[in-house]
């Protein structure tokens, strides 16, 4: 079964974001539980006084796209055409998933039923949450298309819910029905999580970023559908979106506070004697922290009881309202306060009231692109880049050669969601097969293997990686990679860098690398 959807299957995925016509490839809030009240029944929404329908609030959203292509970081793809959907909302933006418009070279949108189009430019994205705001060159259009009321509280499960968009199959705008069928706190793209309404409305390529409509209020926006089953899809409700929109004041989203630590149930009668745990207490366990400050309030076996005043059970849920049971890491994005949440632990048989620390992201080894283009530099035959998560993940579609970097021992698997081991640490990958030339005679090709030094000289990043054959003086330059199995490539140091210029000619590559790394290797000072 394929998963058509960002979550933490895409830590292992190379699918672009879906739900497009495609390939497919803290603030401080308190505690406020849902209000499970049915919205009202009309499809109308007021402007000025006077009833207008939900469907002049929606737009189609056409894009002229460029991904970076991962394997050749010198060069991008071919330019595609993307649609989508999009919904507007408060202070003339329009809201719409950040896959449909990452990547856009340009964006236009166009209304229900009108006959021309609009130009846009992405204002605020967060693709860790798929969520993006679009501005409009010509905010004239707003005066007859009115923002889209958004809900102020979850809707209750089996409430009908009709989903608008222009999936493929048409050019029109595609209404919906369903009900909603479960609520839940999950990962969105690793290592954020968030709420997450499941329906079953169908949802298919073209209509993410439409709204989904409880009477005349938008409780979600369409994003996602789960592959090789029927109506299965997914919204992102009305609640992530505001946490999200409140970074439009600072015109940049830095993520919501989250809870990294690894945690186990306390299901385990074995477990509870060991922790010497009474009948009646219930948590989750902590099983692993992820700090190493030794200053960090949690420690290991500590058990969970409560966040903020509520109650966590031992499969680490909490109560929300009378029918709703969600992970108890939702609270924190709720609760947090100036970077903290109190929580309640038993530890060695003693409560404990601590301030947990909560951050807005979690360092990654190898993040995500988030819709940059991967930097890149050329020397002699070789092409080396960032190692990034989006690099690793094209690999996934290939179980041999995926398997075959399992084998091997590459850093790429083993330290796939890994936080660098100090504050600037990159992994440098060989990106591509050599560039043809009589220098890399004899060898096999060492894509898509880590470097771990040159000249003996450990490399900490890209840009390290360039300073030190930018500085280097001696005869050869030797490289040395991470994987069993491979080779010590050794290139005659003048020669190496005499046929770089050649060899980016002969093979149409128009920079030696990207802007900042061409700064540091000109910074090389006169012999």
């Amino acid at each position: 079964m394929r998963s058509y959807f960002l979550t933490t299957a895409l830590i292992f995925s190379a699918s672009p974001a879906f739900g497009t016509n495609e390939p497919f490839g803290a603030d401080t809030a308190p505690i406020v539980l849902p209000n499970r009240q049915a919205a009202p029944a009309s499809n109308e929404i007021q402007q000025d006084g006077k009833a207008a329908s939900v469907e002049n609030s929606v737009v189609k959203v056409f894009c002229i796209k460029r991904y970076p292509d991962l394997y050749k970081p010198w060069t991008k793809q071919a330019p595609s055409d993307v649609t989508g959907s999009g919904v507007i909302i408060e202070g003339k933006r329009i809201l719409t998933n950040a896959h449909v418009v990452s990547y856009s070279s340009q964006i236009q949108i166009q209304a229900n039923q009108a006959g021309d189009k609009v130009s846009a430019k992405v204002e605020l994205i967060a693709p860790e949450m798929d969520l993006a705001v679009l501005k409009l060159d010509d905010e004239s259009f707003f005066d007859a298309h009115p923002a889209l009321q958004r809900a102020s509280a979850l809707p209750d499960e089996k409430d009908s819910v009709l989903v608008y968009g222009y999936p493929a199959g048409g050019t029109s705008l595609s209404i919906t029905k369903g009900i909603v069928s479960r609520i839940e706190f999950t990962n969105y793209n690793y290592p954020v999580s968030g709420l997450r309404i499941q329906i079953d409305a169908a949802i298919n390529p073209g209509n993410s970023g439409g709204p989904a409509v409880v009477g005349n209020t938008m409780v979600g926006l369409a994003f996602s559908f789960l592959g090789g089953t029927q109506n299965i899809g997914y919204i992102i409700p009305s609640e992530e979106i505001d946490l999200f929109l409140r970074s439009r004041s600072t015109g940049r989203y830095d993520g919501k506070p989250g809870f990294y630590d690894e945690l186990q149930t306390l299901e385990n009668p074995a477990l509870r004697r060991f922790l010497h745990l009474a009948a009646t207490d219930e948590g989750i366990v902590v099983h692993k922290v992820d700090s190493g400050d030794p200053k960090y309030p949690l420690k290991k076996w500590d058990v969970i009881t409560k966040i903020g005043d509520v109650d966590v059970d031992d499969q680490g849920m909490i109560h929300q309202g009378k029918n709703l049971r969600l992970k108890f890491q939702y609270l924190i994005q709720k609760i947090a306060n100036n970077g903290t949440v109190p929580i309640t632990v038993i530890r060695q048989s003693k409560r404990v009231q601590l301030n947990v620390p909560v951050l807005p992201s979690r360092p990654l080894l190898l993040p995500n692109l988030a819709g940059d283009y991967p930097p890149y530099f050329v020397v002699g035959p070789l092409v080396f880049s960032k190692a990034t998560g989006d690099f690793v993940n094209g690999y996934s579609g290939n179980a041999g050669y995926f398997q075959g970097l399992v084998v091997m021992g590459s850093e790429l698997i083993s330290r796939r969601v890994d936080k660098p081991s100090f504050p600037d640490e990159e992994l440098v990958v060989v990106s591509s097969p050599f560039f043809p030339h009589d220098l890399s005679k004899g060898y096999s090709n060492v894509n898509p293997r880590v470097v771990v030094s040159i000249n003996g000289i450990a490399i900490r990043n890209l840009r390290h990686l360039v300073e030190v054959i930018r500085d280097a003086q001696s005869d050869f330059i030797t490289f040395e990679f991470d994987s069993s199995g491979g080779e010590t490539l050794v290139f005659p140091r003048k020669e190496l860098l005499a046929s770089t210029d050649d060899i980016l000619m002969d093979n149409g590559v128009r920079a030696q690398g990207a802007p900042n790394l061409l700064g540091v290797w000109q910074a090389k000072p006169a012999p």
